[in-house]
């Protein structure tokens, strides 16, 4: 009966924070999927100028997503705490920090832009289209960092609904400003802008879903707005134990984003065809994996706010039901990609052979998605909110470049598997990461009051 106590309204928590995440996050991969059909219809130049143009924006988006997912821990505590003090310093402190990084990445964008370019191809053409698009579309970074951290803040004092609002808002006006501004609309004597077009495009869009977010949190009172003197309140005492939490959430998104990165080389490297199916996989497996994503962020949310009002047993209680339901959910959703791997040659005009490696390559990742949103849950929802964040960091990158990336590698430069094959190897990460924090859990070494203690 104390357990029945201890988890009522579980689902209905779950879901009411959870549902506007995913919707949120689906329409992001929307956007950048059409982002990419329409660029992609000027040509290979011009689509993959914007691609290494965007790697860029990938750079900062992976510091301003560690920055602000180390406060977002601060925030959720604080916000069980019921202590709006603390909710406005962290918050000011991430707003501050993104943005003065946003502003580093915008002077290079618009400075040195060929040097940044030039980090990724000697490709002259590409280059030179890739700083048109970086030129205008680095505008938009100070305008993401501000509201980046406002969602982020809001999110973890559960207003989730405004950050999906402004987020499909922008999702439109992002469409109709690409139509417009990279094909030119002659009724209003706009010309065709290309690369550029799609860059003007996002920094409106940006700059519309950056005024909607600020204003609506400032007349709607939301807990993390406050003054200026509150939102700069932090001291150095304050700093060091923010730094503390946060530095691991940061360096992990680092090094993984790098891991990412080199798992993309290696099947680059090992064909053209493998490379393809790859890319085709990731794009088919990022309209499910949206799922798990708002799924781990509420119940970060949920596991913060209990830790922070102290209500240890309600935190241990959710967190031992997140871990069956998890997995359970992660087998359901990935019973998606069978059918959705046979849709295929409807969705991709590629050769009928790449079609089958990627088919191939989806079944190896349905058997791992149980797996898969057990780790999402232990990483983001349960050791970054219990502020076991150096744990989370190890497990998270340590198997990674330990035993998946060099095991992908043999498997594909000196074993000369099949690229589904060689997916398999770089999954060997997810059971052991899997069996790690199954055990973490069963410790309760994961659960600290970092802002009480």
């Amino acid at each position: 009966m104390a357990q029945q106590n201890l988890l009522k309204g579980f689902y209905k928590t779950l879901f009411s924070i959870a549902i506007p995440i995913i919707l949120q996050n689906l329409l992001q991969t929307f956007v950048n999927m059409l982002d990419t059909i329409m660029i992609g219809r000027l040509g290979s130049v011009p689509i993959a100028a914007v691609g290494l143009g965007n790697q860029i924006f990938f750079m900062l988006n992976m510091v301003v997503f560690g920055v602000s997912s180390g406060c977002s821990i601060f925030i959720s505590q604080f916000w069980g705490a019921a202590d709006f003090k603390g909710i406005r310093k962290a918050f000011g402190f991430m707003l501050s920090f993104c943005f003065l990084v946003a502003l580093l990445f915008l002077a290079g964008g618009t400075l040195i832009p060929e040097k940044l370019l030039a980090l990724y191809t000697e490709d002259v053409a590409v280059i030179k289209e890739g700083c048109r698009y970086l030129r205008v579309v680095s505008f938009c970074y100070p305008l993401l960092a501000v509201s980046f951290s406002c969602q982020m803040a809001f999110r973890s004092t559960e207003h989730v609904i405004l950050p999906m609002v402004t987020t499909a808002f922008s999702f439109v006006l992002n469409i109709v400003g690409n139509i417009v501004f990279i094909f030119g609309f002659e009724p209003l004597g706009i010309p065709a802008f290309g690369v550029a077009g799609a860059a003007i495009a996002t920094v409106i869009a940006r700059f519309v879903e950056m005024l909607i977010t600020v204003a609506v949190g400032i007349l709607k009172k939301f807990e993390a707005v406050g003054s200026l003197s509150e939102l700069l309140g932090f001291d150095r005492a304050f700093i060091v134990k923010l730094l503390k939490v946060g530095t691991p959430v940061l360096l992990s998104e680092t090094l993984w984003g790098l891991g990412i990165t080199t798992q993309n080389s290696i099947f680059a490297h090992s064909g053209t065809d493998s490379f393809a199916a790859f890319s085709i996989m990731n794009t088919v497996n990022q309209l499910t994996w949206v799922f798990f994503i708002g799924m781990g962020s509420a119940a970060a949310i949920i596991l913060g706010k209990k830790i922070g009002a102290n209500d240890n047993d309600g935190a241990v209680a959710y967190a031992h039901r997140f871990c069956w339901f998890f997995p359970l959910m992660g087998g359901i959703v990935g019973l998606l990609l069978y059918p959705l791997s046979r849709l295929l040659p409807l969705a991709f005009n590629v050769e009928p052979h790449i079609i089958a490696i990627t088919q191939a390559m989806l079944i190896v990742l349905m058997c791992t998605y149980p797996s898969r949103a057990f780790n999402m849950l232990i990483i983001i929802g349960i050791c970054r909110s219990g502020g076991d964040t150096i744990f989370a960091s190890v497990i998270d990158n340590g198997w990674m470049w330990l035993i998946a990336i060099p095991l992908g590698c043999l498997a594909a430069f000196v074993w000369n598997l099949s690229p589904w094959t060689i997916l398999a190897c770089l999954e060997v990460e997810q059971f052991l990461k899997t069996v790690c924090g199954i055990l973490r859990v069963r410790s309760g070494k994961w659960l600290h009051n970092i802002v009480r203690n």
